[in-house]
């Protein structure tokens, strides 16, 4: 008996008896939808890779990763907690810039024994402190390494006088000198020319760590396309369907932010600086050239918070909210009209300065949205027009923007498997069949879940769009059309009230 996966025998040479078991595959392989819950945070921290994408859930997660949010512009934890605060389903890929001037803090023990240099650059690297001491073995060493928030790291029972001694230090701290005690996440250690330790116990303190942040410019937030990618480039192929550039608030930015948004898939999110006024916004957003669903300009009136981590009110960019929200619910949704929380007030609500229709009508036109109080629905904040930046009606909702790239993505995800496949000339391919049914399985399954993610849609992927020159040129088209649900944007009730009235039932 031979067994073998479908596909691996020549079925009409076989001359020699006995049986074939040819396990073939379950069936149609079924389009498993992209997240689309992973937002994309770029700006500066105290700590941390700088150019690396690292997936956080929550605000806790970033500060073990990037320290705590900074009252300062351009802080990518400041954008990641009240993103948060938007709900727990989301996932943040975040990535961390420098202006170049960043260092890492460092010490020696003993002038030119050993040094500690923090294994990242940022002034979170001046509070580690680090203590050599008696180990609990004889004729051994203890060195200890703290950082507030982190779990202190201890290096026991280092063997060794002089010269040996220090240089087992480097390697406990580098390598790790157990199974239990693997390399320090907070220090690396270098040996100095000296072999003479200190007296101990001996207490060093890192300085000198600097975040790298004084002169962040919107340049250095898109950062480089080439390799190692830096910015807004170093979350290419990161998943992140919503991307805010951290209080990037310079327009000469948004024409590569779109392209990048179109070309990755992702929906950028970008803001007007801080106290704009409409008609400004208006010229500004003309000037760039930018009509495109891949972004969503954000007016600049931006948002008082109340920083516990700071202790202080302070004013941040209205993009943590609309990227918060989105990662945190379905793709067909509208941020229209959808409570924000985290907020003390805007710049407008603050000084009782509501927007006029007429001036939201500037906005929606000019495709700005805004981020006020009050709301269609009440008196909370929320963004009040849902759109993008695209003056096509059939796009300009923000919905349209996620949707259309979840589908588009999700389908990319799973397409290629059929690339190397054979296709038939008959009306009865498998092929084609097994590539229909994925499609129309992922569709019917988005049309079927209640409430609804589409409205309807159709598949056409046989003979009729796939004839036999196509087929020849080793071309299989599907063709797919889907309507999505429509956003209410008026609701109009017709009233007629009056003594006069009639009533008819």
């Amino acid at each position: 008996m031979t067994v073998v996966q479908a596909g691996q025998v020549n079925l009409t040479a076989q001359q020699v008896p006995g049986i074939i078991v040819a396990i073939q595959p379950p069936g149609p392989a079924p389009i498993n939808g992209v997240p689309s819950n992973i937002g994309g945070i770029v700006g500066t921290a105290t700590w941390g890779p700088v150019g690396v994408p690292v997936m956080v859930s929550d605000y806790a997660g970033g500060v073990a990763v990037f320290g705590q949010m900074q009252a300062r512009k351009y802080d990518m934890m400041t954008v990641l907690n009240w993103a948060a605060m938007q709900g727990k389903v989301g996932a943040f890929s975040m990535v961390r810039v420098t202006d170049g001037t960043d260092v890492a803090a460092s010490a020696v023990f003993a002038t030119t024994f050993v040094t500690l240099t923090s294994r990242y650059t940022g002034t979170l690297g001046n509070s580690i402190s680090a203590i050599l001491a008696a180990g609990t073995a004889a004729n051994t060493v203890k060195l200890t390494i703290t950082l507030a928030g982190f779990q202190p790291e201890v290096f026991d029972n280092i063997p060794g006088t002089g010269a040996t001694q220090r240089d087992n230090i480097v390697k406990a701290v580098n390598l790790g000198n157990s199974q239990f005690r693997g390399p320090s996440t907070i220090c690396v250690a270098t040996a100095g020319a000296g072999s003479t330790g200190p007296t101990l116990p001996a207490t060093i303190n890192l300085t000198g760590g600097t975040d790298g942040a004084t002169t962040i410019t919107g340049s250095v937030l898109l950062g480089t396309d080439t390799a190692p990618r830096k910015g807004l480039y170093a979350l290419r192929k990161s998943g992140a369907s919503v991307i805010a550039l951290a209080d990037c608030d310079d327009s000469t930015t948004w024409s590569s932010q779109i392209a990048y948004g179109l070309a990755e898939g992702a929906y950028m999110q970008m803001v007007g600086p801080a106290g704009d006024t409409i008609s400004t916004a208006v010229t500004t957003k003309s000037t760039a050239g930018i009509d495109s669903y891949a972004g969503k300009v954000i007016f600049g009136d931006w948002v008082y918070v109340n920083d516990t981590v700071n202790n202080q009110v302070r004013l941040i960019s209205p993009q943590a909210f609309a990227l918060g929200l989105m990662v945190n619910q379905s793709p067909e949704k509208s941020t229209l009209n959808k409570q924000l929380q985290g907020i003390v007030a805007t710049q407008r609500t603050y000084n009782n300065q509501p927007y006029s229709n007429a001036e939201l009508l500037q906005l929606v036109q000019a495709g700005i949205d805004v981020l006020t109080n009050p709301s269609p629905g009440g008196k909370y904040f929320s963004f009040v027009l849902g759109v993008n930046t695209s003056s096509d009606q059939g796009q300009r909702e923000d919905c349209y923007t996620r949707m259309t790239n979840y589908i588009a993505y999700s389908i990319d995800a799973w397409g290629g498997k059929f690339v190397g496949e054979l296709q038939g000339f008959d009306d009865e391919d498998d092929t084609r069949a097994n590539a229909f049914a994925g499609l129309d399985q992922f569709l019917a399954n988005m049309k079927g879940v209640r409430p609804k993610m589409i409205d309807d849609y159709k598949v056409v992927l046989d003979k009729t769009n796939n004839p036999d020159a196509r087929i020849r040129s080793g071309w299989m088209q599907g063709d797919v059309q889907v309507r999505y649900m429509a956003v209410v944007r008026n609701f109009l009730v017709n009233l007629q009230g009056g003594q006069t009235t009639v009533i008819v039932r």
